[in-house]
Formats: structure tokens, sequence, C-alpha cells
């Protein structure tokens, strides 16, 4: 088995911890690469492919000392050709939320929220994907 070595903040370390022990995993390796399956499980569904799909992603971010509300308008702009509809509010004292709503296929919508999770200093990415144009697919 390989050796990973991640570099991740604390308060994220402890959380792992926290939810490790309550939930009776072994440990930290144990949880990382259930949580690992499930993300690439996420992007390997194959009942999406070949379909036309509505994505809706929602990122919360700290504005303060970030360039993530920059980043964010650079991806809607890359990718004009999935973004239908883009939101932006404040939320609480020093968040925001970007809510992004998409249109293609599995592949584009997956490039996307690759790019958003990958972006630094987002609080949450979260996303959901729906076939849309054929009523009977749609679960």
């Amino acid at each position: 088995m390989g050796v990973v070595s991640v570099s991740m903040p604390d308060s994220l370390v402890d959380r792992i911890d926290e939810f490790t022990e309550e939930h009776g995993y072994t440990g930290r390796s144990e949880f990382l690469r259930e949580a690992a399956r499930d993300l690439l499980g996420e992007f390997e569904d194959r009942t999406l492919e070949d379909r036309e799909l509505m994505g809706i992603v929602t990122v919360v971010f700290d504005y303060e000392g970030t360039a993530v509300e920059e980043r964010m308008m650079q991806l809607r702009h890359e990718h004009e050709e999935i973004v239908a509809s883009n939101f932006h509010s404040h939320v609480g004292d020093h968040n925001c939320m970007e809510l992004f709503i998409l249109e293609g296929n599995l592949e584009q919508i997956s490039t996307f929220v690759g790019k958003i999770r990958a972006t630094t200093d987002t609080k949450t990415v979260d996303y959901s994907v729906t076939p849309i144009g054929d009523a009977e697919g749609i679960v």
C-alpha cells in the first residue's frame, strides 16, 4: 500500500480525529481512504454519462484576505459554455456564498467542480447533478 503525506489545517485534522473516533474508524488513513473512494465514485457514475445534466454548485468562503471571489469569476468566464447562471450573496459577517447553475455533460460539470474544489481558501463546496431533458431518467 502506498503512503501519502497530506497537509491540512489543524482544525480540519481535529475534526477528522473526532469523526474517526465517534464513528469507529481505525484511524485517519481508513477515514481518508473512504473519503477518497466516495469522491472518486461521485465522478464515475456511469448512469450520468452521455446525458445532459443540470448542476448546482454552492461555494462558501471568507471574503476578507482571500482571492476566492476573483477565482470564482475567472472560472465562470472560463466555463461560460456551461454556466447558465451565477448568484453571489453575503452570508454572516465575513462569508460569501457563490451559487452556480450549470448545464452540460458529466465531464464538463466534473471539471468545473474539481476546479472549484481546488480553489484555496474555500470553506465548503457542495454540488448536485440532475439529468435534464429525459423525464423517464430522472430519479
